[in-house]
């Protein structure tokens, strides 16, 4: 198998392992504070074991050496966590993971802030669109059953939170900042205890709680290992199947019809980002495949 089939095929099965996150969420019986409790406790759990037994605590004190970046890093990945569950408990499934798709479109906006790095005419006509999309999203909220425009905002501070994580990180490529995510995990997790209910929660739906934990440890380890071996464009568009099978499961499962404005606004966005990926991708190989100059003397 090459290495580029192999990368496709790890990334692809880490976004099947994280499209039942937001189903969990419905499933779960209990309070948002109380399953964002335990989702940050037994993914993170699992995570922090897999770098203990793989890097023991180098890998820690190489994240704590990275100083204020790798705080920010920290801070806004714990955010994201317990950030993703209040969303999906305060608005519909698909409002929340179309809204969750544009998070390319902020990393683009806070690189071009904080790292001084240009914004393509791609990406300016992709975040033309992604904007357009979420504009309809949010013109169906007071509209469509179980969505409502305060979930949305969430969803949309977590997008902005993940971006931002991303372009702080990009910062520090030259550490592993997988530690910091177990810890991101937990620390949010003990923030969130005063207000949950962990143990009543988890007496009535410790299966599921531990299911859950499972699917979002191997999900994060899969999409860590994955894009190693893909081009960045590839990464995206197989993302971007998350978007079309979440909202797809938790209307199959459950019967949470995601409506008419979520669809047609998840479609602009789901398109926006498809296009714009496909064409950089398509741009990356033309570029792999030019004849290089020759640069030695003639034969």
């Amino acid at each position: 198998m090459s290495e580029h089939l192999k990368g496709l095929l790890i990334t692809a099965l880490g976004v099947l392992f994280v499209v039942p996150d937001s189903l969990f969420v419905r499933l779960i019986d209990g309070d948002a504070a109380s399953i964002a409790f335990w989702r940050g406790i037994t993914a993170g759990g699992v995570i922090l074991l897999g770098v203990l037994a793989i890097n023991g605590v180098r890998g820690f004190a190489e994240v704590a050496r990275t100083g204020r970046p790798g705080l920010i890093y920290t801070v806004l990945i714990g955010a994201t966590a317990p950030g993703f569950v209040f969303a999906v408990s305060m608005t519909s499934v698909a409002n929340v993971v179309f809204i969750l798709a544009s998070m390319p479109v902020f990393a683009a906006i806070f690189s071009r802030v904080f790292l001084k790095e240009p914004i393509s005419r791609r990406m300016i006509l992709t975040m033309l669109g992604v904007f357009a999309g979420l504009a309809v999203i949010a013109r169906g909220s007071g509209e469509t059953h179980g969505a409502h425009w305060s979930g949305d905002l969430v969803a949309l501070g977590v997008s902005a939170s993940f971006a931002a994580a991303i372009t702080a990180a990009r910062q520090l490529r030259a550490v592993s900042m997988i530690p910091a995510i177990p810890v991101a995990m937990i620390g949010a997790s003990l923030v969130i205890w005063p207000l949950a209910q962990p143990l009543a929660v988890w007496s009535l739906n410790w299966p599921l709680i531990l299911a859950h934990g499972a699917f979002i440890s191997v999900s994060t380890c899969l999409l860590t290992l994955g894009p190693r071996y893909i081009a960045s464009a590839e990464v995206a568009l197989l993302i971007l199947l998350e978007s079309v099978l979440a909202p797809l499961l938790v209307w199959v499962v459950i019967g949470e019809e995601p409506g008419g404005w979520t669809i047609v606004g998840g479609a602009v966005v789901i398109g926006a980002l498809f296009v714009s990926n496909l064409w950089a991708l398509i741009y990356q190989r033309r570029l792999r495949n030019r004849p290089q100059p020759r640069t030695g003397p003639p034969v």
